[in-house]
């Protein structure tokens, strides 16, 4: 096998031999690149010990024990393998030697949770942030229900909407009609305290309540705007008369945090 490294002094067989020419054989030697050429191999009058391979590529500091090599020297072929789906970094909270970090989980770079959180430090996925969106995004609903009642103000009957609008807070959009006959009709939270101004009186019912008429399914009516409370459930009351067959078609609903 060649040897790898080129002396730096070369002798006739006739020659005087001397202690600079000595010296010579290996302060002026190279090593051998890979298409033939030379490179430098510095032993003395510098901090350098050894320049190298390829252009410069390494070089050996003797002062701190560091192997330094030059920009863009190391491929990515060259370096370790990896898990899948795991980047380099340091998610330790300090300093500290770099790991093979999960891009995904629960101390990965993004966090699969649907309920996401507080972290200023772990994003949330794709997914996660979708889920999140769909959850409390304004939906269309289309849901009808009829037989509701009214007795009279003060008599409050509850209207569970938690199979449509889940058992939360919410705020519906619903459209409310018909009846037997024509009467005011007024909803609210369930639990509220809040009453419509005046007895008999839809003027301060402001977006929550109105007048329905007895004109069938798609009868006289208006949309009221409420809030359910925490279980999906208003409560609602109506005129003087018992009036039956109200009937109610939920255009919209949005869970509230």
């Amino acid at each position: 096998m060649a040897s790898p490294i080129v002396k730096g002094q070369a002798f006739g067989t006739t020659e005087t031999v001397t202690a600079a020419k000595l010296q010579n054989i290996v302060d002026n030697a190279a090593f051998k690149d890979f298409d033939g050429s030379t490179e430098v191999f510095n032993v003395s009058g510098s901090t350098d010990i050894g320049t190298c391979v390829l252009a410069g590529g390494l070089a050996v500091k003797t002062s701190t024990g560091q192997l330094q090599i030059k920009d863009n020297g190391v491929t990515l072929a060259k370096m370790a393998t990896q898990a899948d789906q795991t980047v380099l970094g340091n998610v330790s909270g300090g300093t500290a030697v770099p790991t093979a970090v999960p891009i995904v989980g629960a101390s990965g770079v993004l966090k699969n949770d649907d309920a996401l959180g507080t972290s200023d430090t772990q994003g949330a996925t794709q997914g996660n942030i979708k889920a999140y969106i769909d959850e409390y995004a304004l939906k269309y609903s289309g849901a009808t229900g009829s037989s509701l009642q009214v007795s009279g103000y003060g008599t409050y009957r509850d209207l569970d909407l938690s199979s449509v609008v889940g058992a939360n807070r919410a705020l519906v959009i619903m459209q409310v009609f018909g009846g037997n006959t024509s009467t005011n009709t007024y909803f609210r939270t369930k639990g509220t305290s809040v009453k419509p101004f005046g007895s008999s009186n839809d003027s301060g019912f402001g977006a929550s309540g109105g007048v329905i008429g007895p004109a069938g399914t798609d009868g006289d009516g208006y949309t009221c705007v409420v809030i359910t409370d925490e279980n999906g459930v208003l409560e609602y009351t109506g005129g003087g008369n018992t009036v039956t067959g109200i009937n109610y078609r939920i255009q919209a609903y949005q869970k509230l945090r």
